[in-house]
């Protein structure tokens, strides 16, 4: 005879709205997930980089690595703060994410670091289009966080670009 499955309850007292702690729920852990993505894309590069620039390479994405990583607890925590979930698994992520792996034997470190450009472009998108959820919902704390996961995600997108310039004047010649 098999016992019912008895789940706990995982809500938390919050005054957002049940449609508010649904979508941002599930916002976060979208967010969770290219988090992730970004995240183990980052230190695969930083594992694999080579080339004249790799020490100055390997050392910037190995900062920006541990900044990426350290936005991962906040956004699960922040999800189970409204009462919402957070991802449960590898699979979980994989199901979820935008940001696209990189399987790659060998990535050209140029490639490496506009590759990882383009990624925290889409992130700082993603991020915007959480904010402007959380202001419909009027959830300014989780709006508060994002403000300078953007900072963050827009410096990173400054130092790889500047990283992957090739010399070329402020004119592109």
């Amino acid at each position: 005879m098999h016992l019912p499955l008895v789940r706990p309850n995982l809500d938390s007292p919050t005054d957002l709205s049940s449609e508010a702690i649904r979508d941002i729920a599930a916002a976060l852990r979208a967010l969770l997930a290219d988090v992730f993505a970004i995240y183990l894309k980052t230190k695969n590069f930083h594992w694999h980089m080579s080339g004249p620039h790799f020490r100055d390479y390997h050392l910037m994405l190995d900062e920006q690595s541990d900044q990426i990583f350290g936005m991962t607890d906040p956004i699960a925590e922040r999800s189970r703060k409204i009462g919402g979930t957070a991802l449960h698994s590898i699979g979980h992520i994989a199901r979820t994410q935008r940001i696209l792996d990189n399987d790659g034997d060998y990535v050209d470190p140029q490639d490496m670091l506009a590759e990882l450009r383009g990624d925290n472009q889409q992130l700082t998108v993603e991020l915007r289009r959480l904010h402007g959820l959380c202001d419909q919902y009027g959830d300014i704390a989780t709006a508060s966080l994002i403000e300078n996961w953007i900072d963050e995600a827009e410096r990173r997108v400054w130092f790889l670009y500047e990283a992957g310039r090739h010399g070329h004047n402020s004119h592109g010649e």
